[in-house]
């Protein structure tokens, strides 16, 4: 765990790992699903084995130009990733803020604008445009206070309860309790993730392509928080990487 030992001797973890902040982020990608599926063209864009899938059925039927078509979806997936690879070091050594600062900012212009394309232009503009930032944050964001977690999609997360059920199981009558924390920790970001997809659906349906705008508030506190950590409370603390990176 890359984090800083305070002296208590516990660890100290940097504002952007800590699992509130992981929490919003899976309830922004839950409305994000729920976005793209009502409003934009029925594919979730959170993730891409979709795509993959349907090019590859594309391809088995001959379908050629539909199979090139989801080469976009999957590039700008792909660009999302590489951007958030090479950019991090960069930005702390030029600017004030780390990358994770800037990234939430990138986010929130960018759902700015999305509210503003009307429902009538081409559902590919919204769907690439959440593949490339949905990348980029689940690149970013890696780890929540030392565990694995992914920001973005609820698949990990489901797997996790799974395993975390069979230990509940196997320690049942030992004192060994320590998987549970674990195991509370990705039922937690399962349930916002729906919470995020619970509320998304109700907002789509009262604001249509302006109902993204309501995640400008989640990710607007998310902003606050890692600004005052940049220029205040973690200023000493720019040259540490957070945990999985």
């Amino acid at each position: 765990m890359k984090s800083t030992k305070t002296d208590n001797n516990t660890y100290y973890f940097l504002m952007c790992e800590r699992k509130e902040i992981y929490y919003i982020l899976i309830f922004v990608a839950g409305f994000f699903g729920a976005y793209t599926f009502l409003l934009r063209g029925n594919v979730f864009c959170n993730a891409q084995t979709g795509n993959v899938v349907l090019m590859g059925m594309a391809l088995g039927v001959g379908k050629w130009r539909e199979a090139l078509y989801y080469l976009i979806p999957i590039s700008a997936y792909m660009l999302g990733a590489l951007i958030s690879e090479l950019l991090p070091n960069p930005i702390k050594h030029h600017l004030p803020v780390r990358w994770d600062t800037l990234l939430i900012a990138i986010e929130m212009l960018t759902v700015l604008a999305l509210g503003f394309i009307p429902l009538s232009a081409p559902v590919q503009i919204a769907q690439v445009t959440i593949n490339f930032i949905a990348s980029m944050q689940y690149n970013t964001f890696r780890q929540a206070e030392g565990e694995p977690m992914a920001t973005t999609f609820a698949t990990n997360h489901i797997r996790q309860i799974g395993v975390g059920l069979a230990k509940e199981i196997k320690h049942f009558r030992l004192p060994d309790k320590l998987h549970r924390k674990k195991l509370c920790e990705h039922f937690a970001m399962l349930i916002f993730f729906l919470a995020g997809v619970f509320v998304g659906t109700i907002l789509c349906n009262l604001a249509n392509e302006r109902a993204i705008w309501a995640t400008l508030l989640p990710l607007g506190v998310i902003l606050g928080i890692f600004l005052y950590a940049d220029f205040i409370s973690e200023r000493t603390l720019r040259e540490r990487k957070p945990s999985g990176h």
